[in-house]
């Protein structure tokens, strides 16, 4: 529990939207959220499959509260009978719409002309692996793999990291100032009007705690840092499992 509440406060931010449910069971759990941690953020409720027990996505987080407000749960819902998790389906579903709401302009895209697959990575400037996977950008995208870069600067809004972003979104050329960023030059000091700390906020509110975070076209994170062969056979199985739910009315 004590986790729950670490995360909650370290990921609250403001707006929120609560539906799908009667106002006063909205009310009600909410309420029993906001005494618990009093900063957190519900972002949705929504009915369960347990009965009397409500889905809950607060602060990137997917917990169980009953409608009367006097139980929590924390963990996997798994159906037994499609054997399928539940509470990660849910926030890959949260994931995916969010993402959706972002316009391209926000992203720092490199793709190839025509590509079979996208991914969202949030990512640091000064991360290891970060540098790592983009060192095979070229390679990604000669696979058929777009890749939009969401800043998530690891030590927070202010930091020489988020500094860092900045400047790199500022620059003349964005993309070449990313790349050597990621080489591990600093970039030009410069100031603009940049989605740095909108994005930070949105990796926050979508449950990412490290970088890189990789994002497939169905919300579902499919990894930190991938070789360009392991990603292709993520994202070969995402389509796969994305197909066979199509196929099935879902």
């Amino acid at each position: 529990m004590s986790q729950l509440v670490a995360v909650l406060v370290l990921t609250a931010f403001a707006g929120s939207a609560v539906a799908a449910v009667d106002a006063s069971t909205s009310k009600t759990i909410t309420d029993a959220i906001h005494k618990l941690v009093p900063a957190a953020k519900v972002e949705s409720i929504d009915k369960s499959p347990l009965p009397g027990m409500y889905t809950v996505v607060a602060s990137g987080q997917v917990v169980y509260v009953s409608g009367d407000g006097k139980y929590l749960m924390q963990g996997s819902l798994y159906d037994l009978a499609q054997r399928r998790d539940l509470t990660s389906a849910r926030m890959d579903s949260v994931r995916k719409a969010a993402l959706a709401k972002l316009p391209a302009s926000k992203h720092l895209e490199f793709a190839p002309k025509d590509p079979k697959y996208r991914v969202t990575v949030f990512t640091d400037l000064d991360c290891g692996y970060c540098r790592k996977l983009h060192s095979h950008i070229a390679e990604y995208n000669k696979d058929g793999i777009a890749v939009d870069y969401l800043f998530f600067p690891r030590t927070g809004i202010g930091s020489p990291s988020y500094d860092k972003a900045g400047s790199v979104w500022c620059a003349a050329d964005r993309k070449n100032a990313f790349t050597e960023a990621k080489l591990g030059q600093n970039p030009k000091p410069a100031k603009c009007d940049n989605p740095v700390a909108s994005e930070f906020q949105l990796g926050q509110k979508l449950g990412v705690s490290g970088t890189p975070t990789i994002i497939a076209k169905d919300g579902s994170v499919i990894g930190g840092y991938l070789t360009p062969a392991q990603m292709l056979q993520q994202l070969q199985a995402v389509d796969a499992r994305v197909n066979a739910k199509e196929a099935q009315g879902g």
